[in-house]
């Protein structure tokens, strides 16, 4: 059975002792309090997944606590305990979000029921969440069979180290797979029942991003009309995914060292210190030691993120693996769009072989995606492949030669097609964000 984190609230200290003392026999995590105020405050430092909550606590209404709970933490599963039990408040109860009514002096047998029924409801709302999860984000690439040892190495440590507890840091150009295969190891670990998060690191400012990865409080900016939790607090047990660790500002770095070493965090606008069991993965397509050279990057940080590299290779390294790949995406692509492909010609398959692939993975997905969206026949062949992979990778050596601006305006427009943001682009072309602006301005991009 699914070990549950249980919050007791009875205002008599021995239903609290004896609900404590059964609840941890069972394997269960207990933390048991008097009154509202002190149950407010343990579930803001814990995820609690069942509540055993008395009707009167004092001079307090436990059916007020109720919906106050179930408003804060909507996943908590409240139980309802009373000395005082009739129709009339146990129906008062379901109504106000209870799913169960128990009478005191209540028996083994009664608490072992409830626990196993809402161990039973937990667990299926967390395949749930994860199968909706898997709907939304699938990766038809995430198959990480390679016949290059540099990939296969990088796929073995993955494994190896999944089932430890070491922070992993995953390096390589943009779009090589490092998000799948960061969810990959979240996914072969013990932590896979529990959440996998994700934060872009380029994507918010300072201020946004420390919000977004610890929390803040009602009132601690403008524009803060009530409380965020934070990914860390969303990914209680499991496992949070920093990409783009290299453009995490400097302001943050020592936050989350500290976040890495000690487990300890504080919301934005709040002073109290909080506890989180999260894994990190942290990835990068910079070179993370010159950030540091640079003064741009803790090397504390680095050395501590640092623990397991895994350095997974551009796909224009392994050309041999493009045509199992776009096969694996193809049949991906062709079942979501419910259309029968069979197949590739001879001389897409070519040029598919000989284009360089700068944006990688992610552009070999868009390419297939298109193909498979727009082809008429089983066979995909050029005429629905991208102008940029046959411009670049077939006619340019077929008696038909580019000039420099035309091979040029077909990479840039490559790689913004394959990548999330201008500034993602400019990084991966080697270039500022103002040159690209005046380069798609150039060319009408």
């Amino acid at each position: 059975m699914l070990s549950l984190n249980v919050l007791v609230v009875d205002d008599e200290i021995n239903i609290r002792k004896t609900l404590t003392v059964f609840l941890e026999s069972r394997g269960h995590h207990v933390k048991a309090v008097s009154n509202s105020r002190d149950a407010f405050t343990v579930a803001e430092l814990q995820v609690f997944d069942l509540a055993f909550v008395d009707l009167r606590l004092g001079t307090e209404s436990g059916l007020d606590l109720v919906p106050s709970l179930l408003t804060a933490y909507p996943w908590i599963k409240v139980a309802v305990i009373t000395a005082y039990a009739s129709i009339d408040t146990a129906v008062e109860a379901m109504k106000r979000g209870a799913v169960d009514y128990i009478a005191k002096p209540f028996t083994p047998a009664q608490l072992e029921l409830i626990t196993e029924r809402v161990a039973a409801v937990c667990e299926m709302e967390r395949r749930i969440a994860s199968l909706q999860e898997d709907l939304t984000r699938i990766h038809p690439e995430a198959n990480f069979n390679s016949c290059y040892p540099s990939m296969q190495r990088a796929v073995e440590l993955a494994r190896q180290v999944a089932g430890s507890e070491a922070v992993v840091l995953l390096r390589g150009p943009s779009g090589t797979g490092k998000t799948v295969l960061a969810r990959s190891i979240h996914h072969w670990s013990r932590r896979t029942e529990k959440p996998f998060g994700v934060i872009s690191c380029p994507s918010l400012s300072a201020e946004l991003l420390e919000s977004e990865l610890f929390g803040h409080i009602k009132g601690a900016f403008t524009g803060a009309f009530k409380d965020n939790p934070g990914r860390v607090y969303s990914c209680e047990g499991g496992t949070l995914f920093l990409d783009e660790i290299g453009e995490l500002p400097l302001s943050l770095q020592s936050k989350l060292l500290r976040f890495i070493q000690e487990r300890e965090y504080e919301r934005v606008g709040d002073h109290q210190t909080r506890k989180s069991d999260v894994r990190i993965i942290a990835a990068t397509n910079s070179v993370l030691e010159q950030a540091v050279r640079e003064g741009r990057f803790r090397e504390d940080l680095f050395y501590r993120l640092n623990v397991i590299q895994i350095d997974l290779p551009p796909l224009a390294g392994r050309p041999d693996d493009i045509e199992q790949l776009a096969r694996n995406m193809l049949q991906f692509f062709a079942a979501q769009n419910h259309k029968s492909l069979s197949g590739f010609t001879d001389e897409s398959l070519d040029s598919l072989r000989n284009y360089s692939w700068p944006g990688n993975i992610r552009e070999l997905r868009n390419a297939i995606e298109r193909a498979a969206i727009l082809s008429k026949t089983e066979l995909i062949g050029t005429e629905v492949l991208p102008e940029t992979i046959l411009a670049t990778a077939h006619n340019s050596f077929n008696g038909n030669p580019l000039t420099l601006d035309e091979l040029e305006e077909a990479h840039i427009r490559t790689i913004l097609a394959s990548t999330k943001s201008l500034h993602e682009a400019a990084q991966v072309l080697g270039i500022d964000q103002a040159t690209l602006w005046r380069k798609r301005k150039q060319y009408m991009i």
